[in-house]
């Protein structure tokens, strides 16, 4: 099993062959696509491989008591903590879940793409659809929890049982598979801060805290008597409204709704509806564009 440090340092196509040599008998691969993992228990886990740097990882700087790991060059905790998490975890379990590395995950999910493809055309194991939950651990922060348009409540219940608190995100590969495998999915924190950004940086216990997690559901879902969570489509105005937000009292349109959404991976809404009071709903495209500006910046 590769190390964390491994992990970051290796290109995409190096993690990716890394990988099928370790799962080489239990796997299908689709070079510079993804790579499936066959497992025991009914849980698919997902991270992607490549990050949004260019320079490949030289100096790993760690601080003295071990906890935090970053890079000159950027760290790309987002995913390499995930594709680590997945090898602990698989590695650690009594009866192992199944796992899926994609590839090009931050240029539009395009591994993602095409496993849900090839699902399609029933070029992979249909068994896939008979999953308890899909878990992909690919998110800022310490106990995130984002569904995106996954609306199942049990689930959602579930997994803020185990610590994990729900939060708001635009794209991860789990939107595009969950739909189509009929499973409920959520994306779970790994412990990197400033993402896609220079001064990225991996807090080590904050990922291990997720890996601990995260095994334990895999170890309860092991269990006969585990629920299988399905895909339920979620209708983010009522949820707004559930959740008491401002938002939804407002005449937004489809448009700025999506951007909004958008937003909540970087702002609480309580900050975004002070920028509207102050700045009307105008000030949304341009806090979209501020954030893409500074992420291609970083």
């Amino acid at each position: 099993m590769m190390t964390l440090k491994d992990c970051i340092k290796a290109s995409q196509t190096q993690l990716f062959r890394s990988l099928l040599r370790q799962y080489n008998e239990n796997s299908i691969a689709r070079q510079g696509k993804f790579l499936l993992v066959r497992g025991d228990v009914p849980v698919l886990l997902v991270a992607h491989l490549d990050t949004v740097h260019e320079e490949p990882v030289h100096t790993i700087c760690i601080s003295e008591d071990g906890s935090i790991m970053m890079s000159p060059q950027g760290i790309g905790g987002d995913d390499r903590c995930g594709v680590y998490a997945l090898q602990r975890i698989y590695a650690e379990a009594e009866k192992k879940p199944w796992l899926l590395f994609t590839c090009d995950e931050e240029i539009g999910g395009h591994g993602a793409k095409a496993f849900v493809e090839e699902y399609e055309q029933e070029k992979l194991p249909q068994e896939l659809a008979n999953m308890k939950m899909l878990v992909e651990i690919d998110r800022r922060g310490r106990n995130d929890a984002v569904f995106y348009d996954c609306g199942n409540p049990e689930f959602e219940d579930y997994i803020n049982s185990h610590g994990f608190l729900t939060q708001y995100g635009s794209f991860s590969d789990i939107s595009l598979i969950a739909p189509v495998l009929g499973v409920a999915a959520v994306n779970l924190s790994s412990g990197y801060y400033d993402a896609h950004t220079r001064h990225e940086y991996i807090n080590c216990r904050h990922l291990e805290n997720t890996i601990v997690k995260v095994g334990e559901m895999v170890a309860e879902a092991s269990q006969d008597d585990f629920s299988q969570y399905d895909y339920q489509e979620c209708d983010w105005l009522a949820d707004w409204q559930n959740y008491g937000y401002a938002a939804v009292k407002q005449n937004l349109s489809k448009g700025q709704r999506r951007i909004y959404k958008r937003l909540m991976e970087f702002f609480a809404v309580e900050e975004i509806e002070r920028y509207r009071q102050m700045y009307g709903d105008g000030i949304l495209q341009q806090l979209y564009e501020d954030v893409r500006e500074y992420c291609m910046e970083g």
